[in-house]
């Protein structure tokens, strides 16, 4: 009888292997659980026209829960402001929250596939830390993702990605991310 191993996402088996070992050595941790982490990955796309056409905010939902690979929460306005026009109840925009292998798949894909076909890219800001070891970061269009066909696409949509660690400063954080192979901008000094 054969014994089938169990999947294990690719990043969070480098995470074990090699990340762990690399963050007690520099900062001193004495137990593996003690090492920050990922906690969760939170996607937003605002949809500012959708307000007004239903069908923008339904693309951007099917869209959003194709590359996450989880379905989308529709965020709709909690109270009505006239100076937006905008009505209580009105579709404001989705989120997903991934957790555990999504989140790892998700990332994964952000890293190997996503941020190489963004054109002129030159790395992410190293100051969008928050003081709690949590990373947000934006991003301008959905066609960069595989997951979405671009003939498919009417309107170009942005998404704002937070990523929570258990670390509880930025330099754990930086560090954590950093060696999962996030491409961080060079610091220019002077």
């Amino acid at each position: 009888m054969e014994i089938k191993e169990k999947y294990i996402p690719r990043l969070l088996k480098l995470y074990r292997d090699e990340i762990i070992p690399k963050m007690k050595e520099k900062f001193g941790y004495t137990n593996n659980l003690a090492v920050p982490r990922l906690v969760k990955i939170a996607i937003n796309m605002g949809l500012g026209a959708a307000a007004a056409d239903l069908k923008i905010g339904e693309k951007a939902q099917e869209e959003l829960a194709k590359l996450s690979g989880q379905k989308a929460k529709v965020c709709r306005a909690r109270k009505p402001i006239s100076n937006f026009k905008l009505k209580k109840g009105a579709l404001i925009g989705c989120c997903v929250i991934l957790r555990r292998y999504r989140m790892y798949e998700f990332l994964d894909r952000l890293i190997t596939v996503a941020f190489p076909r963004i054109r002129d890219f030159r790395g992410l800001s190293v100051t969008s830390f928050d003081g709690s070891g949590n990373y947000t970061f934006g991003l301008l269009e959905q066609s960069i993702f595989p997951e979405v066909e671009i003939d498919k696409i009417n309107r170009t949509q942005g998404m704002n990605i937070t990523i929570n660690t258990s670390s509880l400063g930025d330099e754990q954080a930086r560090e954590l991310i950093t060696l999962m192979g996030f491409p961080f901008r060079k610091q220019q000094h002077g």
